[in-house]
């Protein structure tokens, strides 16, 4: 290990690129910098060309103070003694400054990134953040009238988000924001109230995402399986289409479920508007010509590489593909202002005035008034009910699982995830949010645009912000069929239908949860379906526990002597204690004739509880009393200290195959085989000893 001093000519500073360039070395660690030079500590000696990035740069060795041949010693020999020294302090500096320093940058991620932020990953960022910016701008206020707010809360929710991610989040590619789950799950709560309610909504989220953090509970999104996500997901989808229908057909009506919708649009199926048919259905079908355009891929001669020409189209190709939601937005809004007359009827339904400017900062609303009742904080949270947990829990459920999707292999701290979320929302309730999370389409455009680092999202949180401050009065004439065709072209793809087949080949019982999750979602709601979901597969989770497996079958020792073979497929918890006395009472009577030696096999049992310990007693009293041999084989410590915890000396048992066929054969030989007591039991002291035998002298 050597320690270098690199020096830059007196003449200049180190640089910005120069740094850069050390930290890039892949033999080296930067130790400390000055103005005037970096200390790296290398591995082995650098190679010439290692330091070719900066002409003039000299380079000094610490130990031996060995310089190149222009380099002045003694100058950098003074300098690489006093940053040597410097470094060598600082390792005594108290552990607890350490820890708080490696704290704050695990949880405020961008102060780790922030100071090498360059030119380059600046112009990435902004390429992908305008480009995430123009692809969220309609969709926000989309998902916006999903959720039955006024249009400009969705950019409210989708500024605030990427802001704030782009401090606290640790994955580049996420962008946070209105989605279309977390507006219909708003919408649950907003329908026949007001918007305080999604407000409110969004601040406890945040609240509840950042106390699962401090306690690290995010182990409890795993108990959501991925057959319950994607039947609620399908489900989700499916409401979501359906209740876009009555834009797309120019209806009007409020529904509050899947059904009410479905037969809502039956009973006014009759008032369509054709002008707003045409355009949502073409809309549509644009949309996912658009989206496919994409995957063109265009081939040079003979089926070579594409020539840059080629390259080019492609590009164009795909930055259609992805502005293909502003595209289509802005397109059919000029149409509607081109027919659009002050005195006469739109040819479309439009949305309508948009509040223009930046939402007042504001603490969120703790008490609300709907038709001159005023309604309290209480009253509210008691009115929000389980989605005060589960619109939180589904968020960051989405989140990691989006940043899972992008990591390239990289572990992801789900605990960040929790904190960033629910920094987002908590401070995102100050400026009207509703609940937001990581959007998987917009990420996946984020990605697709090259970004570098996470000030992608501060690059689209402008954007919005500008949109808001000065496009506000053009929004007025977006028609609604074309809102309802953007939501319906992202949400007909997050129906996982194609799941079914490989679930059906692999683990069938694994539907039961999808299929219940999918109907239950649509036919009683989303929030009780996926509870039920929930709790159908943690039922089918603790089945095996409750009624393992218990293979039984005739063996015979090598000296004829027949015995029965027990042995349990999984742990004996206090669910299945009654179903494995009971059967192997049974099999003991039927196959064992009350008088064969019954032999359980404990290879599989890995713990015990107290209750299964009782069990254990209640089965060796019931063989007692027939008089019949109960042993048991392959018996972990763990477990034997918790079974003679209650057993006692009672419990017979053996390590290996041989002692097992000599205590059978032993035992056989007695006069009175049942006299268990002349066998001496190993304590549980002796874990690691072969059990003796006080065996009978005859």
């Amino acid at each position: 290990m050597c320690t270098y001093v690199v020096q830059p000519p007196a003449t200049h500073r180190l640089s910005a690129a120069d740094r850069a360039a050390d930290q890039q070395l892949p033999e080296s660690i930067v130790r400390s910098r000055s103005r005037h030079a970096s200390v790296v500590t290398l591995n082995r000696p650098p190679s010439s060309s290692s330091f070719q990035h900066a002409p003039g740069v000299h380079l000094c060795d610490v130990g031996t103070g060995r310089v190149d041949q222009t380099a002045p010693s003694t100058v950098l020999c003074e300098i690489a003694v006093a940053m040597s020294e410097y470094h060598d302090d600082a390792k005594y500096r108290p552990k607890r400054y350490q820890s708080i320093g490696k704290l704050f940058k695990k949880r405020l991620p961008i102060v780790s990134w922030l100071p090498k932020y360059d030119v380059d990953q600046a112009v990435s960022d902004l390429i992908a953040g305008v480009t995430v910016g123009l692809t969220v701008i309609p969709q926000g206020l989309a998902y916006a009238t999903l959720a039955g707010l006024e249009p400009q809360f969705g950019l409210y929710s989708a500024f605030a988000g990427c802001i704030v991610y782009t401090m606290f989040g640790s994955c580049k590619d996420i962008t946070i924001g209105p989605t279309a789950l977390m507006s219909l799950m708003t919408y649950q709560q907003v329908i026949n109230r007001n918007s305080d309610y999604a407000v409110l909504l969004c601040f406890l989220s945040g609240i509840l995402q950042f106390i699962m953090g401090s306690l690290k509970l995010g182990v409890l999104i795993d108990f959501i399986s991925i057959p319950v996500t994607v039947g609620f997901t399908s489900a989700t989808s499916v409401i979501i289409a359906v209740s876009q229908l009555k834009g797309l057909l120019g209806l009007n009506f409020q529904s509050s479920s899947f059904l009410d919708s479905l037969v809502k649009v039956y009973l006014n199926i009759g008032k369509f508007r054709p002008n707003d048919t045409i355009l949502g259905v073409s809309s549509i079908v644009i949309l996912l010509f658009l989206r496919k355009i994409k995957d063109i891929k265009l081939l040079g001669p003979n089926g070579g590489k594409p020539s840059s020409k080629q390259r080019t189209i492609m590009k164009g190709l795909w930055l259609l593909s992805i502005s293909r939601n502003a595209l289509i937005v802005l397109a059919c809004s000029m149409i509607a202002y081109q027919l659009h007359s002050p005195n006469a009827e739109p040819y479309v339904t439009l949305i309508g005035n948009v509040r223009s400017g930046l939402p007042p900062l504001k603490l969120p609303p703790f008490g609300t008034e709907i038709n001159g009742v005023t309604i309290s904080f209480i009253d509210m949270c008691m009115d929000l009910g389980s989605s005060i947990i589960l619109v939180p829990v589904i968020a960051v459920l989405g989140n990691v699982a989006i940043a899972k999707a992008f990591s390239s292999g990289s572990s992801i701290d789900a605990t960040q995830e929790l904190y960033c979320l629910g920094v987002c929302n908590l401070l995102g309730s100050f400026v009207s949010s509703m609940p937001v999370t990581g959007s998987f389409s917009r990420s996946a455009v984020n990605h697709a645009s090259g970004v570098r680092t996470p000030m992608g999202g501060l690059y689209t949180g402008v954007l919005i912000i500008l949109a808001l401050s000065l496009l506000t009065p053009y929004f007025y004439f977006i028609p609604k069929a074309v809102l309802a065709a953007v939501i319906i072209s992202a949400v007909i793809f997050m129906i996982e239908y194609e799941i079914v087949k490989p679930m059906w080949k692999s683990s069938r019982k694994d539907l039961i949860p999808t299929f219940a999750t999918f109907v239950l979602c649509l036919g009683v709601g989303v929030e009780l379906g996926i509870l039920i979901g929930v709790t159908i597969n943690i039922m089918l989770l603790l089945i095996p526990s409750a009624r393992p497996f218990l293979q039984i079958e005739m063996k015979k020792l090598n000296s004829g002597l027949d015995y029965l073979l027990v042995t349990p497929e999984n742990s004996i918890y206090f669910p299945a204690v009654d179903f494995i006395r009971a059967k192997t009472d049974r099999a003991a009577v039927k196959m064992g004739q009350s008088k064969l030696p019954v032999v359980i096999d404990c290879k599989h049992i890995h713990e015990a509880d107290f209750t299964a310990a009782k069990g254990i007693a209640g089965l060796i009293m019931d063989f007692k009393r027939r008089k019949q041999l109960l042993c048991f084989y392959n018996l972990r410590q763990s477990v034997l200290a918790v079974w003679q915890g209650v057993c006692g000396d009672e419990i017979l048992h053996c390590c290996t195959y041989d002692e097992l066929e000599q205590t059978l054969n032993d035992i056989n030989s007695f006069e009175n085989p049942t006299e268990l007591k002349d066998i001496v039991h190993i304590t549980s002291q002796q874990s690691h000893e072969v059990p003796l035998l006080n065996r009978r002298q005859h």
